[in-house]
């Protein structure tokens, strides 16, 4: 899809774009959600009962959602274009031929790939934002909290990935380079 750099830039900015409040809302309504309701009986809902919670914790303090989402915006940004996007790309063209695979094959390790390597990588970024800093730092339990992100990120991320935002994204991408698109191909 993308061919050169800037296109790659806009391509990964795109996908985390999407990405970002995709995961943001999953780890607050449905990881979560049931928790701060029980923390607030008096709250109407999750934004509610995050409103009266003062924020959602991270970094050791309070914050409001957009400064979560901004935050977590940087480092998947950062890792999607430094490491994501490259790695999964070399790793699906070490199991297939670009020029001989089907696209949709080939698209479609490069999703499974860069979920491989996004998923581990962010979850774990995530356990250090989220950890519970007042109860004192311990590794292990830095480290269960890490393997439980991935036990609940990896499926959301594969299938979300797979069948909603990479299709989106690849349409989107496909409508602003149309002329690009179009001059490769004549």
């Amino acid at each position: 899809m993308p061919r050169n750099q800037f296109q790659r830039m806009i391509f990964a900015l795109m996908t985390v774009i999407v990405t970002v409040h995709a995961y943001v809302f999953y780890s607050l309504y449905v990881v979560n959600g049931s928790t701060f309701l029980a923390l607030n009986p008096e709250a109407t809902g999750v934004l509610d009962a995050i409103g009266k919670m003062g924020g959602v914790y991270m970094c050791g303090r309070s914050m409001p959602i957009w400064s979560v989402i901004l935050v977590e915006f940087v480092f998947a940004y950062v890792l999607e274009c430094t490491v994501g996007s490259p790695c999964s790309f070399r790793l699906a063209c070490k199991v297939f031929n670009p020029a001989e695979t089907n696209p949709v094959i080939f698209e479609t390790s490069i999703i499974c790939a860069t979920v491989s390597i996004m998923c581990p990588a962010m979850s774990f970024i995530a356990s250090f934002l989220y950890y519970p800093y007042y109860e004192g730092f311990n590794l292990l339990t830095l480290l269960a909290d890490w393997l439980k992100l991935v036990c609940y990120n990896l499926p959301f991320a594969f299938f979300s990935q797979l069948f909603f935002i990479q299709p989106l994204i690849r349409t989107v991408f496909k409508f602003i380079f149309r002329k690009d698109i179009a001059a490769r191909k004549s």
